[in-house]
């Protein structure tokens, strides 16, 4: 397994603004270097390409960056959405009604989540959990009074 100079075809240019992992290059440990190549094994040399970094600190850069254009992508898709919507509302008014009315259904789906009084934890039903809170005042002293005498 030693380099055989065929991997020099796929040689990345550095890229602005982002980093190699990020853009799609590779690294090849035994060429040493950067190549835009779309397969896992080296085209040269059989070795097994890296798509990740190694350091710490770039592993954070480059998750990070992952994170932002998922985010990215999922806005884009919702004013996609919002624009297949007004569309539908251009071409009949029944559709939009049966639309809107699947839409509140999957809203009702997903309920928000409302803090305790007492520990501001989310919780769906906070008043379940407001009853049993370690923090509650009523439940603490209702735990004091509760004591139990064992006879020796």
């Amino acid at each position: 397994m030693t380099c055989k100079g065929i991997c020099v075809r796929y040689k990345a240019q550095k890229p602005v603004g982002t980093g190699r992992y990020a853009s799609g290059q590779r690294r090849c440990q035994i060429c040493e270097i950067f190549i835009k190549w779309e397969g896992l094994w080296c085209p040269c040399c059989g070795y097994r390409l890296r798509t990740k970094p190694r350091n710490l600190k770039y592993k954070a850069k480059l998750r990070a960056r992952v994170e932002a254009d998922s985010m990215e992508a999922a806005a884009s898709t919702e004013i996609e959405s919002d624009v297949v919507e007004v569309t539908v509302k251009a071409k009949s008014k029944a559709k939009t009604a049966k639309a809107k009315i699947t839409k509140s259904k999957v809203k009702a789906k997903t309920k928000e989540k409302t803090p305790c009084t007492h520990c501001e934890k989310l919780f769906v039903y906070p008043d379940k959990h407001e009853k049993n809170c370690k923090k509650n005042p009523e439940v603490v002293a209702s735990q004091k009074s509760e004591t139990i005498a064992i006879k020796a």
